[in-house]
């Protein structure tokens, strides 16, 4: 079960990076979000995906049973999704932006910071001589 896991982050991985490698603004944030996916579930893997048990401390007992599932994997998850949503909702906010002042989504496309040929200066002038 294991290697099923392994090779779906292993899948969403590729995917996501192969995304984020494009020219395309909206096939970066999908990127983004696979890559983030593929994240959660190495972080999974690694707090013991077998458990049956829930991490409770019995009544009377210092620690939890053993066999029980690791809970901090499971916070780390919880937050990692919480960021990757609002990392993806500010990479969306971002590409509409620039669709509405560019109007395009391809990045190669996108020239606002470089300056025209016709914009260039041309040489400084000559420094004046007191």
């Amino acid at each position: 079960m294991n290697l099923l896991y392994a090779l779906a982050t292993a899948i969403l991985c590729g995917i996501g990076l192969y995304l984020m490698l494009s020219r395309h603004l909206v096939r970066m944030a999908l990127g983004v979000s696979l890559l983030s996916a593929a994240i959660n579930l190495v972080i999974l893997q690694a707090g013991r995906l077998g458990a049956v048990l829930p991490p409770l401390v019995a009544e009377g007992a210092a620690t939890v049973a053993a066999g029980t599932a690791n809970p901090v994997p499971q916070a780390l998850v919880l937050t990692a999704i919480v960021i990757g949503l609002a990392l993806v909702a500010l990479f969306a906010a971002l590409v509409l932006a620039a669709w509405i002042k560019l109007g395009t989504l391809d990045t190669r496309a996108m020239r606002a910071a470089e300056p025209t040929a016709a914009a260039e200066p041309g040489p400084a002038p000559d420094a004046v001589k007191p």
